[in-house]
């Protein structure tokens, strides 16, 4: 008898490393719910999953509104009748100077990060828990255990990110569900180019080119990571990581972040 599909959700599936991620399940023969504000992006990803012949669900949606996060993975049982794979990318973050932050910035940064992540972890382990089974993976990041004063709000989310990484691993571990979190390093994402020119306009660097240089060789391996390298490490704990790691934070840094 031929195995069933796994369902897997993605959020933050619009582009990046999300879509990255949502492909290479798709690859795997997996089913993959997409979940996205971004709706032109979203359905870009939706059609390279379809072409690789994966059943697929996308949620244009934000996140971080009431019900949101719950709803999504309710519509993802209602279309597949459970949830396999919680793959929690969805994320923000701002260069804001420490002495000048605002309070609007640390809200959205902690809705999305935060809250959102939450709910998701929350509901779908709701689901895994009846399925005695499943297997969720957050994203993180080396910022969570640096000291950012300028990406303070982003920083402190991803601490957030960590802890309930190992709260919600602890609570289901009798179930059977797995929680892992990765933490990536310098991707070449859109989000990580605005944040890096940010950063060096608030530290008056007018040479962008050298100032990403410097950055880069602050890691060990000396370059910045493939989007594909991390996505392979979020899959790796996703479906094939035996099944007695749970509580674990995987560093795909290139050996910046080394503890």
């Amino acid at each position: 008898m031929e195995k069933p599909s796994k369902r897997g959700l993605v959020t933050g599936a619009g582009g990046g490393l999300g879509r990255t991620v949502a492909i290479m399940l798709a690859e795997r023969g997996c089913q993959v719910a997409l979940a996205d504000r971004d709706a032109t992006g979203l359905e870009a990803t939706a059609r390279s999953v379809a072409a690789l012949g994966a059943e697929n669900l996308t949620f244009a949606r934000d996140l971080v509104e009431d019900g949101a996060a719950t709803g999504t993975v309710d519509g993802v049982v209602a279309a597949w009748g459970g949830l396999d794979m919680l793959v929690n990318n969805a994320g923000y973050g701002a260069i804001e100077p420490f002495f000048a932050m605002t309070e609007s910035l640390w809200r959205k940064t902690l809705a999305i990060n935060v809250v959102a992540l939450a709910m998701l972890t929350s509901a779908a382990g709701a689901v895994m828990k009846r399925q005695r089974s499943g297997r969720i993976v957050n994203v993180t990041s080396p910022a969570s255990r640096m000291a950012l004063p300028n990406y303070a709000a982003y920083a402190a989310s991803k601490a957030a990110v960590d802890s309930i990484t190992r709260s919600s691993a602890i609570a289901l571990a009798p179930f059977g569900v797995l929680v892992n979190s990765v933490a990536p390093g310098m991707m070449d994402t859109a989000m990580q180019r605005e944040t890096e020119a940010d950063l060096a306009r608030l530290e008056g660097r007018t040479d962008l080119k050298t100032f990403l240089a410097e950055r880069t060789g602050r890691v060990p391996l000396g370059r910045r990571a493939e989007i594909a390298e991390v996505a392979a490490t979020v899959i790796w704990l996703a479906v094939d990581a035996p099944s007695y790691i749970t509580a674990e934070r995987l560093n795909a840094s290139g050996g910046l972040d080394r503890d």
